[in-house]
């Protein structure tokens, strides 16, 4: 019996965060989307961590979920969702002659290692202003703290590839998870690949075999949640997760992104609408043909760099679990009805779709195409069966341009509805 788990994303105290993110909120869309178990987010500000003092109540091992009197009146009683405590830390540091600018994701099984990591971070630098707050910290030392805290407290680096802010990005990262936590690495077991790569990518860099992919929506609004997850097959609690990360007893896999949908994926400038191949990029020698400035390396180039497994003919490593690559559901009825995905029109159709088929992560995997067209939508059978083929059309982001993802030609959807 598998669960989904997205453990990274963001409360409304984030920077650009929708304003209307809340706990109650981040349970519906969880529950909608049919994820058993999210993080709470940025638990580090003072006022976030209020309210989740306020409305979360423990449910043991290590989870949390809302309070009784306010859980029955939003949430559906067959699919409970639990809450981890986490938080994202930004640390900007010099180290090696270089900036490091590194993303990390914080995990505390329970309220006092959670305020332990809190006192010890506001002594260090500013946690009230950003619920994501930055924080001139080496990783490593981060990392301390969080072990320091309680036991149980880890840190999983945040989407590894990403060039602005990340353990392995392009532009201030570094060439292995080892150098960026140093002498307190081996306390590192997962690492997360971000929107912008998937596993196969990442199976092509060696020193990543021993760590478990783990895959989160990185969601700056509730209803962006399970864009990825991580798939496990154990118990629905902190301590049994981390152990699965940790052993790969219970692992899975991960839901994905198409990885050229996210917004790094190739090369290029967004101001002079340059995408570029990583070939390409070293023919022109990193320069942009427009303005002749240096383009900004995505995920695939920096994978290129680091990798000593060439091509796609090499065996996952043992770490490696399933992959599930899968569109938004959102994004699949935009496409269909030809108007915008937080358009009125999508919103109803895709309530409707889940109150009569279920949470969206059971549509898009599990629901047999047979029942889709018989009892919904034909041409959405359709697009749902190419995505689990993975057909699909891709136009890739670039240098913060999320990219395109399609299940049909324009000739395909003259005047369809679903």
């Amino acid at each position: 019996m598998f669960f989904y788990a997205d453990l990274h994303i963001h409360s409304k105290y984030s920077r650009a965060t929708s304003k209307s993110c809340n706990l109650e909120e981040l349970a519906i869309w969880a529950q909608k989307k049919g994820l058993s178990v999210i993080s709470t987010g940025d638990f580090t500000h003072p006022a976030w961590f209020d309210e989740i003092k306020e409305k979360l109540v423990p449910a043991g091992a290590g989870v949390f979920k809302l309070r009784n009197d306010i859980e029955k009146q939003l949430l559906k009683e067959d699919h409970p969702v639990r809450f981890i405590l986490s938080v994202e830390i930004s640390t900007i540091y010099k180290k090696c002659d270089k900036t490091r600018k590194v993303h990390h994701v914080v995990f505390a099984p329970d309220i006092q290692a959670a305020e332990n990591i809190r006192q010890k971070l506001a002594a260090i630098g500013n946690i009230v202003s950003d619920g994501r707050p930055i924080l001139g910290l080496d990783s490593r030392n981060l990392l301390e703290i969080t072990l320091n805290s309680g036991e149980g407290s880890c840190i999983i680096p945040a989407h590894i590839w990403t060039p602005w802010f990340s353990a392995l990005g392009s532009k201030s990262g570094f060439d292995s998870i080892d150098d960026c936590y140093g002498d307190l690495a081996e306390h590192i077991f997962a690492v997360e690949t971000g929107l912008s790569s998937d596993p196969e990518m990442n199976w092509r860099v060696s020193s990543l075999d021993k760590y478990r992919l783990v895959s989160n929506s990185d969601a700056h609004s509730p209803s962006k949640l399970a864009r990825e997850a991580t798939v496990f097959d154990t118990e629905p609690d902190y301590f049994s997760i981390m152990k699965a990360l940790k052993t790969g007893e219970g692992y899975v896999g991960t839901i994905e992104f198409f990885p050229e949908e996210g917004k790094y994926h190739e090369d290029g400038h967004r101001k002079c609408d340059v995408c570029l191949t990583p070939e390409e990029t070293n023919r022109l020698n990193g320069i942009c043909p427009v303005c002749k400035k240096p383009l900004t390396v995505g995920v695939m180039h920096r994978v290129n760099d680091l990798a000593d497994r060439k091509g796609k003919d090499f065996i996952p490593p043992v770490t490696a679990g399933k992959v599930f690559s899968l569109v938004p559901l959102q994004e699949i009825i935009s496409e269909i009805m030809q108007v915008g995905p937080s358009s009125k029109t999508v919103t109803n159709a895709y309530e409707d779709l889940i109150e009569k088929l279920g949470p969206e992560l059971s549509i898009l995997r599990d629901v047999p195409v047979d029942d889709l067209s018989k009892g919904f939508s034909p041409i959405l059978a359709e697009g749902i069966s190419r995505l689990r083929k993975g057909q699909v059309i891709r136009k890739p982001g670039f240098d913060g341009e999320y990219g395109v993802i399609k299940l049909f030609k324009k000739d395909e959807l003259i005047k369809k509805t679903i």
